[in-house]
């Protein structure tokens, strides 16, 4: 059996990888990381490494893709192989940084927090998906269970570039991405895929940015073969380690 860490992302908790979970447990010891604790990228990685086993594959999604970057600057020697669904290696630029401080200010004020409303759903969900009273349901439920003061803490999380820990990532890699992801885009994950020797790049049909939740078969066939890839090194520079 593999030991399988899953990260979820912003506002997201368990739930959001409830069907992978019952997909690979017949393959894999499963614990979902916790990602709600800490101040700073640096802390919250910290706190999922206490949390892990010694030597894990990790699979992120999203913010949790950022948290999982922070784990291979931190513990890469401890990761066997890496994830990295509908998420970004980019730094916040300035355009992105202001309105991560907008957000913050609003979720402040008394009332105004709502999570995913009806406008911010349908940038993160297929067109096919926005009336799926369930999945939209699963989506608002992550949301009143975390709130406003972790998704502040979330928030303010440093998004920094990850493009050198691709390229020197020598351990099957897999970059997933819904067809539609209008977050986290396809072009960026195919940059991505581009920046690792033998990355092996999934578009998932039919499917906005929660792809776990959006087309969750889909997304448990592609981590079931990516947990049976082989874990010797790709040829090329060292590891990192």
């Amino acid at each position: 059996m593999i030991d399988l860490v899953l990260l979820p992302g912003l506002l997201n908790d368990a739930d959001l990888w409830r069907d992978q979970v019952e997909a690979l447990s017949d393959i894999a010891r499963i614990r979902v990381g916790d990602i709600t604790r800490g101040d700073t990228i640096e802390a919250v990685a910290d706190q999922v490494l206490a949390e892990a086993p010694q030597a894990f594959a990790l699979a992120g999604f999203s913010l949790g893709g950022i948290v999982a970057q922070e784990i291979l600057r931190r513990a890469a020697a401890r990761v066997t192989r890496l994830a990295l669904l509908d998420t970004t290696i980019a730094p916040d630029g300035p355009e992105r940084a202001a309105s991560r401080r907008a957000l913050d200010r609003a979720a402040r004020v008394p009332g105004r927090f709502h999570g995913f409303g009806d406008r911010l759903l349908a940038t993160y969900l297929h067109p096919s998906h926005r009336g799926d009273a369930e999945i939209v349901g699963r989506i608002r439920a992550m949301t009143e269970r975390l709130g406003p003061e972790i998704f502040r803490r979330q928030n303010g999380l440093e998004r920094r570039d990850g493009s050198a820990l691709l390229r020197g990532w020598r351990k099957p890699l897999l970059i997933l991405c819904g067809e539609a992801d209008a977050v986290t885009p396809l072009a960026d994950h195919r940059a991505m895929a581009a920046l690792a020797p033998g990355a092996r790049l999934v578009v998932v049909p039919e499917s906005g940015h929660l792809t776990p939740i959006e087309q969750p078969a889909a997304v448990s066939r592609a981590l079931r073969d990516w947990l049976a890839e082989a874990g010797a090194p790709l040829p090329g520079p060292p590891a990192i380690a």
